[in-house]
């Protein structure tokens, strides 16, 4: 049976019942129809609706929720960072764009959930006092969910889309945030563990053939990230790209065609020389069409010696964490959007973290 996606559907269609499971999903609650039904019904619940509580049924009490800013334990800590968030924008609602997912196998999935918020700045948030603008950002949670229970979370967010929507600068920002670490630019020992699992990776031959088909969503996102990003041969960029490809980046950047994304991916090496690139995970979903939608969570580990993006090079490490979703078409990327927390690695640049 066919699990429906987001797009093209309006959320009161995706908020009525969804009848009969299409899915396997034992432990769940009886009326989740599949793992995109989940996902939607339950942020609407606990986002839109306010019932925060329901976190304590839908999050398992030892979950860990990975962010670029460090990892929060346990559900209670997931219903503290839900009520401040709500807090900072007591308004936000949230559009899901997308919810790519693959079987994990043991009736567990992975759901890579897109969303925009839109909220208005009424109370304290990280990034300072309230200022009463209105916002909209995009984020995404990797969620792995059994038995009703999302287990483990990796939450990346577009805050520095944030903060200029706040109308604040994300560079003072950062630096403000990275005094308040007070760590003398050392990793905190989850980084330094995250950018050790990056850069102690087994490495690849040079690369000589093509691209595999994205017809295999896992063996083509893996090798474009070898091949591109970690042996730099940006020109497979202009295989796997459609000339007219739309690109979104953090920090409200769109780039258009290849000479554009090619441009992104050799100001982030200019910035950053000896990056490394892991990918973590790869979900894709068939939509109409003939549109595959692809999810790829991944990581990035460097040292900061470039001033392409941020500034003169402070020689400091950083680590990424990062999810891509593409839109493939005629075996072509026609639509990216990828989102890590800028002001994080902007913070890690300061000093911080």
């Amino acid at each position: 049976m066919t699990v429906p996606g987001v797009s093209g559907r309006d959320i009161s269609e995706m908020l009525t019942p969804q009848g009969s499971r299409r899915q396997p999903l034992d432990g769940f609650d009886p009326d989740y129809a599949d793992i995109v039904d989940y996902i939607i019904r339950c942020t609407h619940r606990i986002w839109e609706q306010k019932d925060i509580g329901l976190i304590e049924t839908h999050y398992a009490d030892c979950i860990r929720m990975h962010l670029m800013t460090g990892p929060i334990d346990g559900a209670d800590g997931v219903v503290a960072n839900t009520i401040r968030t709500l807090a900072a924008f007591p308004d936000r609602t949230l559009v899901g764009e997308a919810v790519i997912w693959s079987d994990e196998g043991n009736q567990t999935y992975l759901s890579s959930h897109r969303i925009t918020s839109s909220g208005t700045n009424l109370g304290p948030s990280d990034f300072g006092p309230a200022t009463g603008r209105r916002v909209q950002f995009t984020t995404v949670a990797d969620c792995l969910c059994r038995a009703n229970e999302i287990i483990e979370e990796w939450l990346v967010r577009d805050n520095s889309a944030l903060v200029i929507g706040l109308g604040l600068s994300p560079r003072a920002v950062a630096r403000e945030q990275a005094l308040g670490d007070a760590n003398d630019g050392k990793p905190a020992a989850w980084r330094a563990a995250a950018m050790d699992r990056v850069l102690t990776g087994p490495s690849t031959p040079f690369p000589r053939a093509g691209l595999p088909s994205p017809d295999n969503p896992e063996t083509f996102a893996r090798a474009l990230f070898d091949q591109a990003w970690n042996h730099r041969r940006f020109a497979r960029l202009r295989e796997a790209y459609c000339p007219a490809a739309n690109v979104q980046v953090p920090g409200g950047r769109s780039l258009f065609g290849h000479g554009e994304v090619t441009g992104w991916a050799t100001a982030v090496i200019a910035t950053f020389g000896n990056a490394r690139f892991r990918v973590d995970h790869v979900a894709a979903v068939d939509g109409p069409n003939g549109i595959r939608d692809v999810a790829v969570r991944w990581e990035m580990a460097a040292t900061h010696d470039g001033s392409a993006l941020y500034g003169p090079p402070t020689g400091r490490p950083v680590y990424l964490l990062a999810v891509t979703h593409w839109r493939i078409l005629d075996g072509r990327i026609i639509d990216e959007v990828t989102v890590f927390d800028e002001i994080a690695l902007l913070r890690q640049i300061e000093g911080g973290l």
